[in-house]
Order: structure tokens, then C-alpha cells, then sequence
């Protein structure tokens, strides 16, 4: 059964509503230092990231650590909004985290359907360094819980599972925090 360690990116230099692709602001460094200080033991482990620019550089400690290159895949990017508009993306966040997945638009129930059958499908332990809306949806397969906010989770937030022929089990939830996901 592989676990699958499931890292929010640390914190961004501009929310989900300002910028499509910001890189990691001073704390979010740090906290990309930490994850590497705490999942540097049981690696190394193949990396996946998702391709926007926060999580690549919140792989990036690690990837030094364990002499790695992360493997970018898109199905754990961010979820799949019904408008490109940067008011509108953070807009409709805003309502869906207050939702349930059944209740959403179809291109955001597509996405999380593909996103975890590409979670699913990995076979061996691995790091996926990833966003806030995926992790809860993980930790929503994995415990039966249709909401699209199960945990408010922190910026560098370490949440783990294991996937077998049961679906996906909660080892650990991350730490919760109180970091803006907008």
C-alpha cells in the first residue's frame, strides 16, 4: 500500500484572487526549508508537483536534500474554476469551500474526479507538493466527507495517506492553520 505525502505549498506573494502564478513570499521559503527538515527522512521519494510556480519552489529544498528532480503533473494543480477572471476565480472559491462537491459546477467535479484517479493510480511511496482544494479532496475520498473544506490546512502543512485496494485512508491530517487560501 503506498503513502502518499500530501504537502501544501508554503505561502504564496499573492492570494488565488490577485495573481494566476505567484512564487513563494520569505515565510513561504521558510516553510518549504521545514517540509524538506521533516519529510528528509524518509526519503528519498519520487516528487510530484504540481506545475504552478509556488509548489515547484516549495519542492525545491527537497529536491536539493534528496538530489531529485520532481516530477511535474498537472492533475494535482489547482482546482478548476468556471472563470479565468482573476475577481471571478476568487469569487467563486469563496462559495465553493461553503459547498459540497455534488453541489458544484461540472468542470470542478471533472477535475477532482481526474485529479484523484491520477492520486490513485500512484503505486509506490511518494511526495506530492500540491494545493490547499486538492489535499481536502483527498482527505474527502478518504473519509467518505463530500465538502469541498474539510481542513482549513496550513501553508507548508504535511497531510499523509495510504491508498489500497480499499481507496484512500487518513493517516494524518497536516497541521491546520490560519493562512488565507484567497
Amino acid at each position: 500500500m503506498p503513502r502518499l505525502y500530501l504537502v501544501r505549498h508554503g505561502t504564496a506573494s499573492a492570494g488565488f484572487g490577485a495573481d494566476r502564478d505567484p512564487g513563494l513570499d520569505q515565510l513561504g521559503r521558510a516553510e518549504a526549508e521545514a517540509v524538506a527538515d521533516v519529510l528528509a527522512p524518509v526519503g528519498p521519494l519520487p516528487v510530484r508537483v504540481s506545475p504552478l510556480r509556488r509548489c515547484r519552489e516549495t519542492a525545491a529544498p527537497l529536491q536539493q536534500r534528496w538530489d531529485t528532480e520532481p516530477v511535474i503533473e498537472p492533475a494535482i494543480a489547482e482546482v478548476a474554476t468556471p472563470t479565468d477572471e482573476l475577481d471571478g476565480r476568487a469569487e467563486w472559491l469563496r462559495r465553493a469551500l461553503g459547498s459540497t462537491w455534488d453541489r458544484l459546477e461540472p468542470g470542478p467535479q471533472a477535475w477532482r474526479q481526474q485529479m484523484l484517479d491520477t492520486v490513485a493510480a500512484i503505486d509506490t511511496d511518494t511526495v506530492l507538493i500540491t494545493h490547499f482544494v486538492v489535499i481536502n479532496a483527498v482527505i474527502g475520498a478518504a473519509t467518505g466527507d463530500d465538502r469541498v473544506l474539510i481542513e482549513r490546512l496550513a501553508n507548508g502543512s504535511v497531510t499523509t495517506v495510504d491508498h489500497g485496494p480499499g481507496g484512500f485512508e487518513l493517516v494524518t491530517a497536516g497541521v491546520v492553520g490560519t493562512s488565507e487560501v484567497l
